[in-house]
């Protein structure tokens, strides 16, 4: 049988038709082949286009379509040694032919996609985190930021300068000859008073100097230099401490004063009057649980113009049982050295 093979060469499929005359007359629809016969026919089909033989079986297929995640969406093509047609054409001789497991194409152009997809990944990424970044620094919003740019990208936006800080956080500076001051008096019984002077944080929580009562802080009219701080308990304290602390005033100091919780239980007349004399329009009426700050000082000739007062009602209470806090900010003229 392979002789006639052998010398017939490069006969093609018509004389292969004729050698095995089986194969020739085999039906279409006829896959069992036995025998010579289905030898005959495997060499037959190596030879024939690969669009002729998709989809059989075994060594009778030029392409095998393989079903795994790993050649899924590829076109691979290469050769294959078939050993049925090397028996068929003698020994010494083998046939070649081609394979191809074909493909939609989808996975080269995932191949394409992969490098930019990666820019627009690192791209987002960095301005997500510019964004949680500006948030959480306190400069403009990041969204706004980014909307501004994108509106306008040939004009970036500048970053816009930061509202100029006075002294004590003024809204403006105070003019020459004068200091610079805040007073924030304590809320309820929670939060404590504050006095602030030329920038310096005279009482506060913070320094612990702080409590409840009245909070006071004695300062040079001249120079702005502290001169001493304390608080007085005036609900379950001695109001004596407090005398001992604001009668022996030189002329010219001047008075800060903030209250926390209760001012005013354990006031008596003498430290209403010496407080009226260092300016206060309403020590005279203070009463338990006011809010009240007041700046005066010793040998004031009028009422001073730096005090706020709240009286404590249970209708118009801001929280349960306490009016709500002041705050009280100013600039206080400078004293000359002749009135030392």
């Amino acid at each position: 049988m392979a002789g006639p093979l052998s010398r017939g060469g490069g006969g093609g499929p018509r004389s292969l038709a004729r050698a095995f005359p089986a194969a020739a007359r085999s039906e279409p629809g006829n896959r069992r082949l036995p025998g010579p016969d289905a030898a005959s026919a495997s060499l037959l089909l190596s030879l024939s286009p690969p669009r002729r033989t998709q989809g059989l079986p075994g060594p009778l297929g030029l392409a095998r379509r393989r079903k795994d995640s790993s050649s899924k969406g590829m076109s691979l093509k290469g050769t294959c040694d078939l050993p049925a047609a090397e028996s068929l054409s003698g020994p010494g001789t083998r046939v070649q032919t081609h394979w191809v497991l074909a493909g939609s194409g989808h996975w080269q152009g995932n191949m394409r996609l992969a490098g930019p997809l990666r820019v627009v990944i690192i791209i987002l990424t960095a301005g997500l985190t510019w964004i949680l970044v500006s948030i959480l620094l306190g400069t403009q919003s990041g969204f706004s930021r980014l909307q501004q740019l994108l509106n306008n990208p040939e004009n970036p936006p500048s970053s816009e300068p930061r509202p100029k800080k006075y002294k004590c956080g003024l809204p403006q500076a105070c003019p020459d000859q004068t200091f610079a001051f805040r007073i924030t008096s304590g809320a309820a019984n929670v939060i404590g008073p504050k006095i602030c002077l030329e920038d310096k944080m005279l009482m506060s929580s913070v320094k612990n100097n702080v409590g409840r009562g009245l909070n006071i802080a004695l300062v040079n009219g001249v120079n702005g230099e502290l001169i001493d701080a304390k608080f007085f308990d005036m609900w379950a304290g001695d109001v004596n401490e407090l005398l001992k602390f604001i009668r022996p005033l030189h002329e010219g100091t001047l008075v800060f004063v903030a209250s926390y919780d209760d001012p005013a239980t354990k006031m008596n007349d003498e430290t209403r009057r010496i407080f009226t004399e260092l300016g206060s329009s309403v020590a005279k009426e203070l009463a338990f649980r006011d809010s009240w700050v007041f700046v005066g000082a010793k040998g004031v000739q009028d009422k001073s113009p730096f005090e706020q007062h709240v009286k404590n009602s249970k209708s118009a209470n801001k929280y349960e049982g306490w009016p709500e806090a002041l705050e009280m900010e100013g600039c206080i003229p400078q004293r000359t050295a002749e009135v030392q």
